[in-house]
């Protein structure tokens, strides 16, 4: 639910600023007319003044501005007193951070002023705005009406009356049922509660109507404004999300004092709750709803503990349709991306760890020498979900540490295609004994005298295919495509290719399925197997990393695996190719 702090006397603790004050200077004599209730006499009738000694050096003389804000039950007859003969005075408080006012009550020793203005600053006393003017005419003094005549008027003449002489009272209240507010937090509603310094500015001063029955000698003695207590009532401001408050800067302790930082709650952080908590902005902060009293707590971004800050972005909150906005602030344990949820370049994710574990990426374990510096992807080492490396033309290997078979002097180029039949030498390029140099191959001679027997290997070409040239697949008449009867149709990315010695596994993202069979094929990340094909000791067909192909093939139901063979249709992908083989599948194929 929204929160709302207890209210309290803003002015306890606090001590307000004046223009002057009784006695600064050196001892003043004054006049008064005394408290009637506390001389237990009847409330007729003046009594006779009393006249004394202000002197703001000697404690048991002084009437200072704090005695206005000290505790008015432990100390009822203590006040502030203004320097004799003043007609403007100023009575100023100022806050170390912002609150919300309820109400003010303003106890007057010396008769209440015939005109004064209460105003508050929302910018630390750079520029005021008016809560209340006072005024015994309004018209007159202010040119506004009266709200005793017209109701929520700026000016009222109920606290101006000059008696009673001693103890008359100014009362304020921020909200009146002209100006109702639903909820507390709303911008209307801060716009009035909200305060930062809240100023009294006395304009005029006005006699007790004693003076009139007696000659009264001396009347400049009378000449003072005096105040017995300053109480403004209010509470810390925490926009709905906090229920008490502890101690801001510059203020000192002092027991029942309403202190001005909040202790926040629904994982918002700042003085005033303000914001979002380091790690909770994947969405908007708000304000509690006074109206409906719903929380609107700050929500956890996902980060996968990858970070201890996040900050709030409105282009990924609009793209999320308004779901999510969180960007996670220096991912840590070499992870990266808006959720920390990918490892950097150069690391590798370990299946076996949750996606929260510190270790989880783990770093490329690329042989310098034979990995290549520029992929597809240019700052990758290796493949950032199988940790295969990218390798240099002939190497091998998931950390591209040898030479492919048929290539020979592992380097700083790579590897070397032998000028043999089928393997050499990997380090000196001597074909092994027994099989023929292909140069020397006969262009003459048919395919069939250049098989290798079945437990015999060949080598791949898969990636590297300037050794070999393989036959491809034309995409011929409807006829020739469906008597093939392939089991799967798709465009697919070639991530990554690795040489398995009688095959070769190549994971790719699958990007379209146009036909598939009783394998399952989503839009993801998968392996596709190229059969080998030995003659002249070449793999086909030629798949390159970082290439779109149109791939149609068999496949294994039993071992669930997509196949690729010299009978497979493998062309770089076109999107004129793709419609022809979306309408051959669609209407030519009965």
């Amino acid at each position: 639910r929204s929160c709302n702090p207890p209210v309290g006397n803003l002015a306890r603790g606090r001590t307000p600023v004046t223009l002057s004050t009784c006695g600064q200077n050196s001892t003043e004599l004054y006049c008064f007319y005394p408290d009637q209730n506390l001389l237990h006499q009847v409330p007729h009738g003046c009594g006779q003044p009393r006249c004394t000694k202000c002197n703001a050096n000697q404690p048991d003389n002084s009437h200072l501005p704090a005695d206005m804000t000290d505790d008015f039950f432990a100390n009822p007859i203590s006040w502030w007193q203004s320097a004799q003969g003043v007609h403007r005075e100023e009575i100023r408080l100022d806050f170390e951070t912002e609150f919300y006012l309820t109400h003010v009550i303003v106890v007057f020793k010396s008769p209440r002023p015939a005109a004064m203005v209460l105003e508050r600053s929302q910018d630390y006393g750079q520029t005021w705005r008016p809560y209340k003017y006072f005024s015994v005419n309004c018209t007159a003094t202010f040119g506004l009406q009266d709200d005793l005549t017209e109701e929520g008027s700026m000016c009222t003449s109920r606290y101006s009356d000059a008696a009673p002489c001693t103890r008359g009272e100014v009362i304020y209240r921020a909200l009146t049922p002209a100006n109702k507010i639903e909820d507390p937090y709303s911008p209307e509603a801060q716009d009035l509660l909200k305060l930062t310094n809240l100023r009294l500015l006395l304009l005029k001063r006005q006699e007790c109507p004693c003076h009139g029955s007696e000659l009264v000698e001396k009347p400049h003695r009378f000449a003072h404004y005096a105040i017995y207590d300053l109480i403004i009532r209010g509470s810390c401001f925490c926009n709905g999300h906090a229920e008490e408050c502890e101690l801001a800067n510059r203020t000192g302790v002092m027991e029942n004092m309403v202190h001005g930082k909040c202790v926040c709650r629904h994982n918002t952080a700042g003085d005033h709750c303000e914001k979002c908590a380091p790690l909770y902005n994947d969405q908007p902060w708000k304000p509690g709803d006074g109206k409906t009293g719903a929380p609107n707590e700050c929500r956890k971004c996902r980060c996968h503990n990858h970070a201890d800050t996040c900050h709030f972005d409105l282009s990924v909150w609009l793209a999320s349709g308004k779901r999510s906005g969180g960007v996670c602030d220096n991912c840590k344990h070499n992870t990266e991306g808006h959720r920390c949820q990918r490892c950097k370049p150069g690391y590798y994710r370990d299946r076996g760890k949750p996606m929260s574990s510190a270790e989880v990426c783990k770093p490329c374990t690329c042989q310098p020498m034979g990995s290549a510096n520029a992929t597809f992807s240019r700052s990758w080492r290796c493949h950032p979900k199988t940790g295969f490396c990218y390798c240099k033309p002939g190497v091998a290997g998931p950390n591209c540490d040898r030479c492919l078979m048929g290539y020979w002097g592992f380097g700083e180029n790579g590897c070397r295609p032998c000028d043999c039949a089928r393997d050499c030498d990997q380090h000196t390029g001597n074909c092994f004994n027994g099989i023929p140099d292909l140069v020397q191959t006969p262009a003459n001679e048919s395919e069939e005298e250049w098989k290798w027997n079945d437990h015999e290997q060949g080598f791949s070409a898969l990636r590297h295919p300037e050794k070999c040239v393989c036959k491809e697949k034309v995409l011929g008449s409807v006829t020739d495509f469906c008597q093939m009867k392939y089991a799967f149709v798709i465009k697919a990315r070639i991530l990554s290719a690795h040489d398995k010695g009688t095959h070769a596994e190549v994971v790719v993202k699958v990007k379209k399925v146009l036909k598939s069979g009783k394998v399952k094929i989503a839009r993801s990340n998968r392996s596709i197997y190229p059969e080998s094909w030995t003659n002249r000791g070449c793999t086909c067909p030629i798949l390159n990393p970082g290439t779109d192909y149109l791939i149609a093939g068999q496949e294994d139901s039993r071992t669930s695996k997509l196949l690729v063979n010299m009978n497979s249709l493998v062309k770089p992908w076109k999107a004129y190719l793709g419609k022809q083989v979306s309408d051959i599948l669609r209407t030519g194929c009965r």
